[in-house]
This record gives C-alpha cells, structure tokens and sequence, in this order.
C-alpha cells in the first residue's frame, strides 16, 4: 500500500468520526466506536502433495452493541488485518443502518480461491472453524459468503461447526436452501442493490424504465443486480467480469445469460477490458466486484450520473469528493449492499424459529424494509444537509451510540 493512501479502516473511520462530530457524541465514545472489540489471527496449515503451505486467517469483531456480531468470510489473495476490520467495521454500520439486531463482524484467509480444488477449500474452511469455535455461535458471531466463498463452503462451515458444538443451523447464513437456508437469501444482495438503484431514481424523477445501466462484476452480487434491474424495467447496457466485458446499446438480455459462470464465452456485439466499463457512459454504474476501483486515476473519466455502491468500498475518499462535486449521485455500500444482511437475517429467523418462509414473503419483506432504509437516508440527507454516505453514517452511529450508551458502556 502507498504510504500516502490511507487504509481502508482509517477510511470507514473517517465517516465515523465525521458522523459523531455532527451528532456531539462524546470523544471518547467516537474513540469507542472507531475501535474493533476483538481481533484474532490464526495460521491454517494446507497440505500440498507431501508437505503444507501455511495460510492466515482471520475474524475481526468489531461491535455487539446491538447484538452478536455479523459478517462473512471472504477467500482472497489481498486478505490483510486493515481490510478485515475496514469490513468488520462497515457491518457495523450496515446492520445498525437496516435496523436489524446485529454488531459487525468480518473473516477471511488470504489465499487465491480461483486455485482451490473443492478438496483444499473445504479443508481450508473445517481448520478456520476448529480455529474460531470459541468466538463464533449464533448468538455470539455468525459467519455468511463473501469473496471467494459461497453457500457451498458455508455447508462445511455449519458441518463442522456442528461437530464441535451440536446442531445449531442459525450458526452461520448464506446456506444452501437444502441444508437450511433460506429461499431468497442467495439474491438479496443483488435484489437489494437494484431496488435501490431504482428508488434513487424515483426520488430524483428519473424514469426507471429504459434508465440505462453498467455493472462491474457478475458474482453473486453483479449477476441478481443486472436481473432485478431487468426485471424493473431498466437497460443493462454493459457488464464485465474478471474475464473482461460485454456491450450492447439496445440492452443486455440478462435472463439469457444468467447462468454462465463467466463473461469470456458470451456473444455479444462489443467486448471490452474488465475495468473499461466503468468509464462507459450511462445513468446508473454498479461497481460490484473489488473495493477501490473507482480513485484518484481514474475518476475523472466516470461518465455515470449515479453510482450505487455494490461492492463494499469501491470508491476511494478523494474520487467520492470530486465525483459529488461535479453532480454525481453516489449511494454508498452500508445501503446499497446491505440487502445481504437483511437476508441473511431473514435465514437467521427462520433457523432460530424452526419455520420457512415463502419465496414471497421474503421478497416482499426485504424490498419493505430496503424502501424504509432508503427514505430514512434520504430524509436525513436533507436535514443535515449532507450527502447520502454520511447521512447512512449518521443514521447508524447514531443507533449503535445510543445502544452502547443504554447497555452501560459509558460507565
């Protein structure tokens, strides 16, 4: 990392602090909640052939104010002790934002998952969990997908969880629907961040239907993004994947291609470089993949007219100033991706109380809530003045301040 380029949680610190100052919160209690609770770092031997590479986990808590801790468990090379807790951090933040009744928390092993056989990723998450029993539990922090992981690997974590501790579903969310997950979990991140996309528009009265839009990433998160915002009527004009991107000006038949693991073999009219889209010109740009992508190189050639922040962080402090200086809406990650969360408390209920929900239900559950977190955002944007990245922090620290006060943590 350059010297000069602050890290990420100093980055998710700024907002907080900012936040407290216009609240009057207490220096001290803005230390507090600047501050991580607990942090732990392991080593995971991976066997290889006849001896062992010896990888770093980690879990980072960082609040329960308002309830056991929250977050996924992310495989990737750049995994490092600043991200994690930058990202346990924003949980925070997120589930106070939502108002569901969780503190942050985030994980990850700094490994290349594309390398992974099935054999060495399930070894990789069974030795993370022995690791970390002690701190995990469904009331205490629960695991969910991230980067690198999905419902798949959560299975093995529940599994081995289960072994240590007896059966407790609720321990971890982002399971497959067959092993006690939730129908509707899988989309809620996506779901969520083109429902708010959607509603950024209508409160700026721009026509949703036929609004153009470019997305970075058909992950999880990408690919649901681009299929709800089909659904509402908006024109997906471009998406890019690790593999690099695809254009079509009369609009993407997402639906089609749905189910493609990847862009590379996708016809289409116009290819273009992975991180080119970004700068394509359109109403709506979802950067949905990596955290700073969007910084002091290239910022300047963002053609979008809103930017909703599907991936956490992927706009740097110094590109998300200029961008709102020369108009550009921005929605910022703690909303925008906090369908996820919203999900995966949804799966958490419906573990805890041994009863499922309808698909419906749970569509129209979140879509409610999702629309209610936006209209507080946007009314507090208004009566402080502010941009909606600090009014969500000024929501959330708010909430989770008041928490930490009236537990009796001042004393």
């Amino acid at each position: 990392m350059n010297l000069l380029q602050k890290s990420a949680f100093a980055e998710v610190n700024e907002k907080v602090q900012q936040a407290g100052h216009l609240l009057n919160l207490k220096p001290g209690v803005i230390q507090a909640l600047s501050s991580c609770e607990r942090e732990v770092v392991i080593s995971i031997p991976l066997r290889k052939g006849d001896d062992v590479e010896v990888l770093t986990g980690y879990r980072v808590q960082h609040s329960s104010a308002r309830g056991p801790r929250k977050g996924g468990i992310r495989f990737h090379q750049d995994v490092d002790l600043d991200e994690v807790r930058a990202l346990a951090s924003l949980m925070t933040w997120k589930t106070a934002l939502i108002d569901v009744p969780f503190g942050g928390a985030k994980g990850g092993v700094a490994v290349d998952a594309s390398k992974l056989s099935l054999i060495e990723k399930e070894e990789i998450i069974r030795r993370w969990t022995r690791s970390l029993v002690h701190v995990l539990g469904h009331h205490r922090d629960i695991p969910a997908p991230d980067l690198g992981t999905d419902a798949r690997t959560m299975a093995w974590l529940m599994d081995e969880y289960h072994r240590l501790e007896g059966f407790q579903p609720a321990c971890v969310t982002g399971k497959p629907v067959e092993l006690f997950g939730a129908p509707g979990r899988e989309e809620a991140t996506g779901r969520g961040v083109a429902q708010i996309a959607a509603a950024t528009l209508e409160k700026d009265d721009v026509k949703v239907k036929g609004a153009t839009v470019v997305i970075q990433g058909f992950g999880n998160v990408g690919r649901y993004a681009a299929l709800v915002c089909q659904e509402l009527g908006m024109k997906v004009i471009a998406l890019s994947d690790v593999s690099g991107g695809i254009i079509d000006k009369k609009g993407i038949d997402v639906e089609s291609i749905f189910m493609h693991k990847s862009l590379e073999h996708v016809q289409s009219e116009e290819r273009i470089g992975a991180a080119d889209v970004l700068e394509l010109k359109c109403d709506v740009l979802i950067p949905a993949a990596l955290g700073g992508v969007i910084n002091e190189n290239n910022w300047k050639r963002i053609q979008a007219s809103y930017i909703v922040e599907g991936a956490n962080q992927p706009i740097s402090i110094e590109a998300d100033t200029q961008l709102r200086a020369q108009g550009v809406v921005i929605v910022p990650d703690i909303l925008a991706n906090a369908g996820g969360v919203m999900g995966s408390y949804f799966e958490w209920t419906q573990n805890i109380q041994e009863f499922s929900w309808p698909i419906e239900k749970f569509r129209k559950e979140l879509d409610t809530r999702m629309e209610k977190a936006f209209d507080t955002v946007h009314k507090t944007s208004k009566k402080y003045s502010v941009d909606l990245r600090t009014a969500a922090f000024l929501v959330s620290v708010e909430r989770v301040a008041k928490a930490f006060e009236m537990r009796g943590s001042l004393v």
